[in-house]
């Protein structure tokens, strides 16, 4: 199957859309302001050491320290890269050290970024790890007589006193010689900056940048089912070009500057795809649906039959909506980025063999995932549990924020409770002061309550207190918000 890559670039942000058989699988964006710093190697300076966490808190010049725990810490393990015995960070780090970390996680929420003191420079066809003398092969490679061509291709490039090691990436399986020899040569040449830089600058310094979004996917995205790349800036078209030029030449041919009127996210619809990326409910073909909720936990998504009714039974329409549901939740999966734990409640099956074979399908799905992702069976409960590698912020969290009425619990308080809310305050200030009237500051729906349907408590309550109550209505205060001034 065919894949088109679009790439939209502004000078506020660059967006990539990767389009198959006509839909949108992945969106991927990039502001200039907030660029993704996972892979990014710092200079950094540890702040605090928890020895009952195991872990500490570096500065690394963000708003918030980022977190490093012992597991991630290279010196921790053995020669091999496996841990041996349990080395107490304490006795690793101390406050005030400079230390060289990178990035392997972005900061998500209100947690900071994840840190290692393993660095791992990514190339087109290899990835350099400096420390470890091992030669790795991805699992995609499953020819084993390829594999083995492979490693010896990278051990003929490697010096007689080579300290680093090389995992070697998919785009490798049909490389030259003289191509992982480029790849070797640019990793080297960039390790040795990094390590000039470190001895030089203070701490925190940012020593090593990951490639712009549009780099990366010249880089990482591009595949044998790649069939087109366009791009609608003629500047960073030339750029990614050049770049192309000294990195990526195989995929040349397919990079073009796309000039037409139509914005190129129109013309595919991907705007469209968007807008309905970031709502709760993904409507099916069949007439059936998902909702998909994102808590700080975990991410939920139901499968529901809506309209759809077909087949000799109930259980028929049961299973191919669940069937169509899981290529559905895979697409989602990508397209809206999510990661952590997603609990997936596929609607009751019955039949075991109907239950299989939805996993199946669900396993065949999420093959093209270039994210880690694992999928167990069904629970006692009839749900399925599935991780998803989180690297970076999700779509909806790139675009969106938090209500700032409902503070993102997705509801208000209706305005009779507000009503009570407010007489219950009334009558608490009254006991504390003694003002010559009592105003109450209200959105347009609570100053109407008062006025109609609980005129009469009202009423009552300023008898009760004995001062006159006297009510204003705020344009721009939301259902929930209200003030009370003394007069």
């Amino acid at each position: 199957m065919s894949e088109d890559i679009l790439i939209n670039i502004t000078p506020q942000e660059t967006r990539v859309a990767l389009i198959l058989q006509g839909s949108v699988q992945e969106l991927h964006i990039e502001r200039t302001l907030s660029r993704g710093m996972a892979g990014n190697v710092y200079l950094g300076k540890v702040v605090r050491v928890l020895p009952g966490m195991q872990s500490a808190f570096i500065d690394i010049g963000l708003e918030r320290a980022a977190f490093l725990h012992v597991a991630d810490i290279w010196e921790a393990r053995g020669h091999d890269g496996q841990a041996t015995a349990p080395v107490p960070i304490e006795r690793l780090l101390y406050d005030g050290q400079a230390i060289t970390v990178q990035v392997i996680k972005d900061p998500i929420g209100t947690k900071g970024a994840r840190l290692s003191t393993q660095i791992s420079i990514a190339g087109r066809m290899l990835v350099y790890l400096p420390q470890d003398s091992h030669i790795g092969i991805s699992q995609r490679i499953e020819n084993e007589a390829e594999r083995e061509a492979l490693r010896g291709k990278v051990q003929r490039l490697m010096q007689a006193d080579e300290k680093g090691g090389f995992i070697i990436r998919t785009m490798a399986e049909d490389a030259s010689d003289a191509d992982l020899a480029t790849d070797v040569e640019y990793l080297r040449k960039t390790w040795s900056t990094i390590t000039q830089q470190a001895k030089t600058r203070p701490a925190p310094s940012l020593l090593y940048q990951d490639l712009s979004l549009a780099q990366r996917v010249l880089r990482d995205f591009v595949s044998d089912e790649t069939s087109s790349i366009q791009v609608d800036s003629r500047e960073n078209f030339h750029m990614l070009q050049q770049f192309g030029h000294a990195f990526t030449p195989s995929v040349l041919p397919r990079l073009m500057h796309y000039t037409g009127e139509r914005p190129l996210f129109d013309l595919y619809g991907v705007e469209e795809e968007i807008q309905r990326a970031l709502g709760r409910r993904v409507d099916l073909k069949s007439g059936g649906y998902l909702i998909v909720d994102q808590t700080e936990a975990m991410t939920t998504i139901d499968v529901n039959t809506g309209s759809f009714v077909t087949g000799r039974n109930f259980d028929d329409t049961i299973f191919k909506t669940n069937l169509e549901a899981a290529h559905a939740i895979a697409r989602q999966l990508r397209l809206r980025n999510l990661g952590g734990i997603i609990i997936l409640d596929f609607i009751d099956m019955e039949n075991a063999d109907h239950r299989q074979a939805v996993l199946a399908e669900l396993n065949k799905a999420i093959a093209r995932d270039r994210t880690k992702i694992s999928v167990s069976g069904f629970s006692a409960l009839g749900l399925v549990e599935t991780t998803r590698k989180r690297t970076r912020e999700s779509l909806a969290h790139i675009l969106c924020e938090p209500c700032p009425a409902c503070q993102g619990k997705g509801q208000v308080k209706t305005a009779r409770t507000v009503c009570y809310e407010i007489l219950r305050e009334l009558l608490r200030e009254a006991k504390q002061f003694n003002p010559r009237e009592f105003r109450i500051l209200a959105s347009q729906m609570v100053v109407d309550m008062f006025l109609e349907e609980e005129s009469q408590h009202l009423a009552m309550l300023g008898d009760f207190i004995g001062k006159p109550i006297s009510l204003q209505v705020e344009t721009i205060y939301h259902q929930e918000q209200y003030d009370i001034i003394l007069m």
